[in-house]
C-alpha cells in the first residue's frame, strides 16, 4: 500500500506482505445504505447496521487509510466495518477525496491527499454525520460516537476530534469540541515530524499539504502532534513490529499529547504489524474492537 521507511529486513518485509495480503483478501462487504454528504461522487458515507438488530447501538466512524492515495479507498475497510458491526456497532465508514492517480508520473506512487479537499471532506461527513445516521441507521444512538481510522485514516481520526484547537481563522476550526466519546486511532500517521524523518509512505505528509513550499505553514492545520490537547478521550493501537508507519510516530504523539497535560492511551501489540489492525481474521482486530467498546459503552 506504501513505502516502508528505513530499511526492514527480509523477514520483516515478509511479514508485511504476509499480513497485507491476509488483510486484503477478504470481499468487500456491501453496506445496508449509503448516504452523500455532498456533491463530489467521493462524499458518501457506507452505513452498517448492527448484526444483532440492537436499538441504541453506539455509532463507530471509520475512516479509511491509504497514504491518502486515490487507488485505496474504503472498500479495503468494508470487511473492518462489517466484523464492528457484528460487534453490535453501528458503523459509518466515511470515503473523502484523495490524491489524483493522474498527477504522478509513470511508476511512482499516487500524489497523496487533496489539498484543502481531504480536510474539506472529513470535516463535512462528520458535520453531517449525527442527521446522516439518524436518518440511515435509526437505530444507532448519535450521542455516542466514537472515530476510529487506520493510518493516514488515523490521522484524519485524530484531526477530526481536533478542529476545536485548531488555529484562528482556519476554515475547519469548530468553536467548541465535537460530540465524540472518544478517538480510537490504529497505526497513525499521528505526528508529521516524525513520520517525515522515518519517510512514511514515501513523502506523503509533504504531499497531503501541497507540496514541500507549503508544508511549515499548512501543517499548523493539519498536523494531530501539535493540536494539543484536545480533551477527548484518546487511544492508540500500534503493532510493534509496523514498518509502514512505526511505532516511534506513535510514540511522539503520545509525548507531545503529556508534553500538554493530555494522557494518550497506547497499546502495543507484539508480534504485530501494520494490517492486523483492519483484518478481521486477525487477533489484533478484536483488540481494536474492545478499546471502542471502552470508549463507547
Amino acid at each position: 500500500m506504501s513505502d516502508s521507511p528505513g530499511f526492514p529486513d527480509s523477514a520483516a518485509r515478509d511479514r508485511d506482505e504476509a499480513e497485507s495480503a491476509s488483510a486484503f483478501a477478504h470481499p468487500p462487504v456491501a453496506p445496508d445504505a449509503t448516504a452523500a454528504y455532498g456533491d463530489h461522487p467521493d462524499q458518501v458515507v457506507d452505513f452498517y447496521a448492527p448484526r444483532d438488530g440492537r436499538i441504541g447501538a453506539p455509532l463507530v466512524v471509520l475512516l479509511h487509510g491509504g497514504a491518502w492515495r486515490a487507488p485505496y479507498d474504503r472498500a479495503h475497510v468494508s470487511p473492518l466495518a462489517d466484523f464492528l458491526a457484528r460487534r453490535g456497532f453501528a458503523v459509518a465508514s466515511v470515503e473523502y477525496r484523495r490524491g489524483g492517480e493522474g498527477q504522478h508520473a509513470p511508476g511512482a506512487d499516487p500524489v497523496a491527499g487533496r489539498w484543502p479537499e481531504t480536510f474539506d471532506d472529513v470535516a463535512a461527513a462528520l458535520d453531517a454525520m449525527p442527521v446522516l445516521a439518524a436518518r440511515e441507521l435509526p437505530g444507532a444512538d448519535v450521542r455516542r460516537i466514537v472515530v476510529t481510522g487506520h493510518s493516514a485514516g488515523g490521522h484524519l481520526a485524530l484531526w477530526a476530534a481536533a478542529r476545536h484547537v485548531l488555529p484562528e481563522g482556519s476554515p475547519w476550526r469548530l468553536p467548541a469540541p465535537p460530540p465524540l466519546r472518544g478517538v480510537v486511532a490504529l497505526a497513525p500517521i499521528a505526528d508529521f515530524a516524525a513520520a517525515v524523518e522515518l519517510g512514511v509512505c514515501g513523502g506523503a505528509v509533504a504531499q497531503l499539504l501541497g507540496g514541500e513550499g507549503d508544508v511549515e505553514e499548512r501543517a499548523a492545520h493539519a498536523d494531530p502532534g501539535v493540536l494539543l490537547p484536545t480533551g477527548i478521550a484518546t487511544a492508540i493501537v500500534q503493532g510493534v513490529e509496523d514498518i509502514v508507519v512505526p511505532q516511534a510516530v506513535s510514540e511522539a504523539y503520545v509525548d507531545a499529547a503529556a508534553k500538554s497535560g493530555e494522557t494518550v492511551g497506547l497499546t502495543l501489540l507484539g508480534g504485530v504489524g501494520h494490517f492486523p489492525l483492519i483484518d478481521p481474521a486477525a487477533d489484533a482486530c478484536a483488540v481494536v474492537a474492545e478499546e471502542i467498546t471502552q470508549l463507547a459503552w
